[in-house]
């Protein structure tokens, strides 16, 4: 399986636990027992990474939203987010500006005709900052 690959299936991962109080062990479980929802250890480790650091990753999300609240955004948009700010600041081995174009990718196909250009936007800004040095 490609990193795309990963990071999509991460992403739903991501997604589907936004709509459920599941622990991550739960949701893995359910996915695993679906036979076309193939796993790697790469894609858990995305996933249970994000919610390990959810506070982290909201933190930093919400101080470059303008004019919004972390509440009011799309759950499709924050997945993503939360995803790249994960690997923005944990996945030392993928450059910042792939990340990003990655998931401005996934957007292009998950999100709303606005999302990619915001998203990337809010990412863009997250990673002039510094913030995740």
């Amino acid at each position: 399986m490609t990193r795309k690959q990963e990071r999509e299936k991460a992403f739903c991962l991501i997604f589907e636990k936004s709509f459920k109080d599941d622990s991550c062990e739960e949701i893995l479980e359910l996915a695993e027992s679906i036979n076309e929802f193939e796993l790697t250890e790469h894609t858990k480790m995305l996933f249970t990474g994000v919610f390990e650091n959810i506070e982290f990753i909201d933190g930093v999300i919400s101080k470059y939203l303008k004019n919004w609240t972390i509440n009011r955004i799309s759950k499709t948009d924050l997945s993503l987010m939360r995803l790249a700010v994960y690997e923005m600041k944990f996945c030392d081995d993928i450059p910042e500006n792939v990340t990003i174009n990655e998931i401005v990718e996934l957007a292009k196909s998950y999100c709303g005709e606005k999302g990619p250009s915001y998203i990337n936007g809010v990412l863009g800004s997250i990673s002039r900052s510094g913030d995740l040095a």
